[in-house]
């Protein structure tokens, strides 16, 4: 009980964060749902929630929507979201998750950096839109959610603070709907999913309320430093869920010892072993070992692999050791 009441706490504020910052609920949440939900699940029950939360901000701003942007964004984003979703029932999200996590990171310059008081506005570029569409279509499919990447494009288009939330919402709402089809045909969807995805809706739906009201108050330029900060810290988030995965999927252990003036360093990586040891102050060992299962003898290990070993005395030499 305590767990649905943190979802239902957390998944409040964390659409309020998106509403503010122009998206991110998605990935905020991702870590959180992983916690009742196989991470193959987790995208689903975020399209249920997030698909509500885009309906609830359509009309709450349906007056701000640009129509103009949203009629090129869903022609090539539905039939990518439609890959991302194949994909997904294939592959494994993590490295993904990964990678989404460094771009948003690398949005940190941004926090340092004045926004214009008024948003300058560019002209429309269909290619780009088009463009635009296939990537966070195939992304969303993916993951689940693509909220705070593409931030940046709305930002440069000059859009106001209520165009961004409308526009977004609506180029969305039509990416999650095909989703929630494609994941239940793919066997994704089950009951437990239905339920904590009805949790997550009903929290957006209460944000939406809230934000309604609050978010004319908020300055632009508070509301672009807002976003680039909510990008950053979701980026950090993924970065740290996506690398603790990657780590238990591979059985990775970091190891590191000192002593006697000695020092050595090991990573362990499936059945991989990479080693830096540096000896007597002067002398550098690099060693790469692969572990292989005994036949002969079961339960006993061997390994092949290298020593480089380098010292000012004999130069380099490289040892290699096989059937130890």
């Amino acid at each position: 009980m305590l767990l649905w009441f943190a979802i239902l706490v957390a998944s409040t504020l964390a659409f309020g964060i998106s509403a503010v910052s122009g998206g991110g609920a998605g990935l905020i949440l991702m870590p959180l749902l992983g916690l009742v939900l196989p991470d193959m699940q987790v995208p689903a029950a975020l399209s249920i929630g997030t698909a509500t939360s885009s309906a609830a901000r359509i009309i709450s701003f349906h007056k701000a929507i640009r129509w103009d942007i949203v009629r090129h964004f869903a022609p090539t984003a539905l039939p990518f979201s439609a890959l991302g979703a194949w994909a997904l029932s294939r592959m494994n999200p993590v490295y993904l998750s990964l990678l989404l996590g460094l771009f948003l990171v690398g949005n940190l310059p941004l926090l340092f950096r004045t926004p214009p008081i008024q948003p300058n506005r560019k002209p429309v570029r269909i290619v780009s839109l088009h463009a635009l569409g296939a990537a966070a279509g195939f992304i969303s499919g993916f993951t689940g959610a693509i909220g705070l990447i593409f931030n940046g494009f709305y930002y440069q288009l000059g859009l106001r603070k209520e165009e961004i939330v409308a526009t977004r919402a609506a180029n969305e709402i039509m990416l999650h709907g095909l989703k929630l089809i494609l994941y239940a045909a793919f066997g994704l969807m089950s009951i437990h999913v239905v339920i904590v995805g009805i949790a997550v809706a009903a929290a957006a739906i209460l944000s939406s309320i809230i934000m309604r009201h609050l978010l004319p108050y908020l300055h632009d330029r508070l509301f672009h430093h807002i976003g680039h900060a909510a990008m950053v810290v979701a980026g950090l988030m993924m970065v740290i869920t996506a690398g603790g995965q990657i780590a238990r999927q591979n059985a990775a252990v970091l190891n590191y010892s000192h002593a006697s003036g000695d020092l050595s360093a090991s990573l362990s990586w499936q059945q991989h072993i990479f080693a830096v040891e540096w000896e007597h102050g002067n002398e550098l060992e690099l060693i790469h070992r692969v572990y292989i299962p005994s036949t002969n003898l079961p339960g006993t290990p061997i390994f092949h692999g290298f020593i480089l070993h380098m010292s000012p005395h004999t130069g380099i030499q490289t040892v290699r050791s096989v059937g130890v």
